[in-house]
């Protein structure tokens, strides 16, 4: 009677073999994701993967089978920066009178504003590429507003020139023209913030 050879299925894994892989695989993407973080925040405005690969000290191969596309890494950093933020742009305001709570509100957004800036322009930069940063960008610019005309009364919100002038003083288009093309520093850059504010503030004669 012929001899059978030995079996060489491998036994399906166990439970904490699964738990094991995952976990590898959790660390792994989270190693991808904070590189291209640190990346941007040191300057590379357009990392490519194998920079990203490089940096986070996997294989190439291994970015593209966690991320399909350099969008998806995009989104997981911008769920990142989001979370940081968010609870800093929906905390309520302690002015009660609108002129107030737009000068607190300038203080808070150059906060937001220096903290996102590297990812920002990183993300401007390849938005052209990318309709998920496309969207990013323009959800960002309707976040400004409205957040904006929610503490301007009617009748500034319908004083378009003004309105329009003040929004674009709060931007980050504007914070980011002072600090990275004009290369103010923070202090230099919040009075000049505050100088045009000021200057809006006074044109209105709204209560």
């Amino acid at each position: 009677m012929p001899i059978r050879p030995a079996s060489t299925r491998t036994a399906p894994p166990t439970a904490d073999q699964r738990d094991g892989r995952h976990l590898r695989s959790e660390a792994t993407r989270h190693r991808i994701v904070e590189a291209l973080l640190e990346l941007v925040r040191e300057g590379d405005v357009a990392p490519s993967a194998a920079r990203v690969a490089e940096t986070a000290g996997v294989g190439l191969r291994t970015v593209f089978r966690h991320f399909d596309e350099m969008d998806t890494l995009y989104r997981e950093m911008s769920d990142i920066i989001e979370a940081q933020v968010m609870p800093i742009t929906l905390r309520p305001f302690e002015a009660t009178d609108w002129r107030d709570r737009l000068r607190e509100m300038a203080d808070r957004r150059i906060g937001i504003y220096e903290t996102i800036m590297p990812y920002r322009i990183s993300a401007s930069v390849k938005r052209f590429q990318s309709d998920f940063l496309m969207q990013g960008y323009h959800k960002a610019l309707e976040l400004e507003r409205t957040s904006l005309h929610a503490i301007l009364p009617a009748a500034v919100i319908a004083m378009t020139a003004e309105a329009s002038a003040i929004e674009v003083t709060l931007s980050f288009q504007c914070w980011r023209r002072l600090r990275h093309d004009q290369g103010l520093a923070i202090d230099a850059a919040r009075a000049v913030v505050h100088t045009l504010l000021e200057a809006m503030l006074a044109r209105i004669t709204v209560d």
